[in-house]
């Protein structure tokens, strides 16, 4: 049967294009199988070089493949830091002996992600994906004008991870009611959505193409409208857990712990609004693995970061597609269609993945092909499984 399916690939794809039809869903069976454009992952941590401990390129390839991913771009938080010749091509070393699928790095934005001095964006631009110093916001004004008027330059977007730091006060979840209620110290929303601000004014200024991390507050949704308004060459993205998650279903748990944080009811609801009406373009996991140990210190002690790439469809498709408030194809478009078409990575050849969306089934950690285990909806009941994932016509992934 799946077989059957995955013939109907022929029928929107052209070799090396993207997919033309919006929402990208190649076809259907009678029993339940979805054959979709493989997906588009522009936010993953793959943790090489400098940190094999928690990731791998091999080990977050085959956590992509079984979660339907067939390219991701991976970010620069490494060691060394790709913010030179010598350190991307380190990393590239690395993807080329070892990715099974797609995976397009990040170069930094500034040396060693410090924000001092610009890095090398010029000698670097050809083969990446973007500049983002992600896990810091750039804090100097100037700087990121800089960074913005050279990576216009250069034909690359600034991928940015908006975070001012002096807003922070050591917070670690959302200064919500959970934080107020169990004594932690929270991260407000300004923290966030002030440097979105500040951004956006440079974009203005600089005609620079851009392009906003994991946004969480509802304030920044509506940020980046007001920008999309003005004709802004912008763009954003949110994750599942922003999407299905608030802080009143927080655990004492490290799976639970992720920067930025899961906010209110109304934040939850902004983000969910701004996927219905095209404010925010692009669903990514931001997958960020890290060892057992580092993620059982509970939410205080623990290290920021959730794994999410084989999680992502099912999730999404329970908790948004089968409770009405958004379409499969809305669902395709969000993973696949529009970060393919926002950061221009074709589908190549054969690129596909195939789903039972009639599968039932509970999210198991111990099942993950990520080195990385935790998540905030272990043991949650879902509906589809990843059957079937092909990358420029090879099998990546198959359903054991």
């Amino acid at each position: 049967m799946v077989e059957k399916v995955c013939k109907l690939n022929s029928m929107n794809a052209p070799a090396g294009q993207l997919f033309p039809a919006e929402g990208g869903v190649i076809g259907f069976d009678e029993n339940g199988y979805g054959v979709f454009p493989g997906f588009c992952d522009v936010h993953v941590h793959f943790r090489e070089p400098g940190f094999s401990y928690k990731e791998t390129i091999a080990s977050g390839c085959a956590a992509a493949a079984a979660g339907g991913y067939t390219a991701v771009c991976a970010m620069p938080n490494l060691d060394p830091v790709p913010d030179s010749r010598e350190h991307l091509n380190a990393e590239l070393a690395l993807i080329k002996a070892d990715a099974s699928i797609n995976v397009l790095p990040y170069a930094a934005i500034t040396v060693a992600e410090r924000g001092e001095r610009l890095a090398d964006l010029e000698a670097m631009a050809a083969d990446v994906a973007g500049f983002s110093d992600d896990g810091r916001g750039v804090q100097n004004d100037d700087m990121m004008r800089q960074a913005m008027l050279r990576a216009k330059a250069l034909g690359k977007m600034i991928v940015a991870h908006c975070e001012v730091n002096e807003l922070l006060r050591g917070g670690y979840i959302h200064d919500g009611a959970y934080a107020r209620a169990h004594g932690h110290r929270g991260i407000c929303s300004e923290s966030e959505y002030e440097q979105i601000a500040r951004d956006l004014k440079l974009v203005e200024e600089t005609g620079c193409a851009y392009h906003v991390c994991h946004i969480s507050a509802k304030e920044s949704v509506e940020l980046i409208r007001r920008a999309k308004a003005k004709g802004l060459d912008v763009s954003c993205e949110t994750a599942p857990h922003y999407l299905l998650l608030d802080d009143s279903m927080l655990q004492e748990e490290g799976r639970f712990k992720m920067n930025p944080p899961v906010r209110s009811r109304e934040d939850r609801l902004a983000l969910v609004e701004g996927i219905k009406d095209g404010t925010i373009d692009i669903i990514a996991t931001d997958h960020a693995p890290h060892s057992a140990e580092e993620k059982s210190r509970g939410l205080e002690k623990s290290a920021f970061g959730i794994v999410g790439l084989e999680t992502a469809f099912p999730v999404l498709y329970t908790g948004l597609v089968l409770t009405g408030e958004i379409s499969l194809e809305k669902l395709v478009a969000l993973l696949s269609t529009n970060p393919r078409r926002r950061f221009q990575i074709p589908l190549t050849g054969e690129d596909y993945c195939v789903w039972d969306l009639k599968e039932r089934c509970t999210i198991d950690p111990a099942a993950f092909q990520s080195m990385g285990k935790a998540t905030p909806f272990a043991g949650m009941e879902v509906y589809g499984r990843c059957v079937k994932t092909v990358y420029n016509g090879s099998t990546v992934y198959i359903k054991k």
